[in-house]
């Protein structure tokens, strides 16, 4: 299939914040591709997070935010969303990087250096906290972690792969925020800037591990551990709502708001989400409309990769943790029957409500993290109504960055959204 038969939804190539429902949906179903990823390799990182709990207790001791790995579910009381019962995921808040790429970034890592661990005589799964021992340190020490980001997932895997002890290289996209690099350099990360996509850093690192043994290649367009290890979190939201005594339902569905860059931190989180709630879950994936990636990729149909450039988009958004230009075909071909459906929002939509959830409810995001709010307050409506859900639901929106924003980055964003706001007197709906 040529891009030129590609015929793309109505409003994507003119940048209109939409509401694409999946045509390929198929609420009831499991993961179908068991070869990829199958439920063992679903539980199996259910389990390890079990296990690195308290390595990520130690490693993270001096940061205040969060827990580990995990974040709160916070009751959202606000008259801006009348529909529903609304939580909040509070990802940007996590312990270890601020985001929801501590999820897949660090999971991977600590599973890269058990399996270094391992080939190298040292048993550790039976007492992960042989991962901090000066022993590991000097094996971890000859081994360097490689990996292309546009800022958060760089930021995860650079944090936690110096901690432990290895050499990182992060490869960044011009969409890369200057104080994300900064913040790398500063703890011995080498970062290589890119003058061009989040396509062409992953590329790059993905060249430079290939010619080194001692190099290891985090795939953020590819690779299962980091799917499977956004995964487990689904178990955690499960806890979560069983503790809050909400039951999700037929009559009470839940639907789940994730901000989608390439596509493996809600691929991940919808793969878990699916095995728990089955067709009670609705996962929306959110997107700027300048960077569609995974609503261009399902609703061309192709089974090759389609980019936004293929229908005349710039890719070039505020929100640089969502700035990917092609989905990863990973996620596409595994979770794309999951996805409920995709909805856009402009990057005016993400300054406003940066302004609007600090002023309503204490939370400090970057405009990646406040893409969920943007589009349940733009679309919600019609996307409850596309489900027939007129009774009861639950919904969550997902955050994620934030919590480490630079002040003067901080003041920037919140003068932006003052700004949108004061041009929108009636938004909001």
């Amino acid at each position: 299939m040529t891009t030129e038969q590609i015929v793309f939804p109505e409003g994507v190539p003119e940048s209109r914040p939409i509401w694409w429902r999946n045509t390929k949906y198929k609420s009831d179903t499991g993961i179908e591709n068991q070869s990829k990823v199958s439920m063992d390799d679903l539980n199996g990182a259910v389990k390890s997070w079990m296990r690195f709990n308290d390595v990520l207790a130690e490693l993270f001791s001096d940061i205040s935010i969060g827990n580990g790995a995990q974040s709160e579910l916070i009751h959202l009381n606000c008259s801006e969303f009348p529909s529903g019962c609304v939580l909040v995921k509070a990802d940007h808040k996590i312990k270890t990087t601020g985001s929801i790429k501590g999820r897949g970034g660090v999971y991977e890592v600590l599973s890269y250096a058990e399996d270094i661990l391992q080939s190298h005589g040292v048993g550790c799964r039976a007492d992960p906290m042989a991962l901090l021992s000066s022993e590991a340190r000097n094996i971890f020490e000859r081994y360097r972690i490689v990996v292309g980001s546009t800022g958060n997932l760089a930021f995860s895997v650079g944090m936690v792969g110096r901690k432990l002890g290895f050499r990182v290289e992060v490869h960044m996209s011009r969409d890369a925020k200057a104080w994300k690099k900064v913040r790398l350099r500063s703890a011995g990360v080498n970062v290589v800037e890119h003058d061009n996509d989040y396509s062409h850093a992953v590329a790059a690192a993905r060249a430079v591990a290939s010619s080194d043994a001692f190099t290891y290649f985090i795939d953020d367009e590819n690779s299962v551990k980091l799917l499977v290890g956004y995964s487990a979190a689904a178990l955690e939201i499960s806890n979560q709502l069983e503790e809050t005594g909400i039951r999700i339902s037929h009559d009470n569905p839940l639907f789940v708001y994730l901000p989608c860059g390439v596509g493996g931190a809600p691929g991940g989180i919808t793969l878990g989400l699916k095995n728990i709630f089955g067709s009670n879950v609705h996962c929306i994936f959110v997107e700027p409309v300048a960077s569609p990636s995974m609503l261009v990729q399902l609703a061309s149909g192709s089974v090759r990769p389609v980019n936004v450039y293929a229908c005349g988009l710039s890719n070039e958004t505020i929100a640089d943790g969502l700035a990917v230009a092609q989905a990863s075909m990973l996620v596409a071909e595994v979770v794309g029957h999951q996805i409920a459906g995709v909805a856009t929002v402009l990057d005016d939509d993400l300054s406003e409500w940066v302004e609007r959830m600090w002023t309503l409810a204490g939370l400090r995001l970057e405009p990646s993290g406040a893409a969920g709010f943007a589009a349940f307050a733009r679309h919600g409506s019609v996307i409850r109504h596309s489900f027939d859900s007129s009774r009861a639901s639950t919904n969550i929106i997902w955050t994620t960055g934030g919590s480490f924003f630079p002040d003067l980055e901080w003041a920037s964003a919140r003068e932006h959204g003052q700004r949108v706001l004061s041009s929108r007197p009636n938004s909001g709906g």
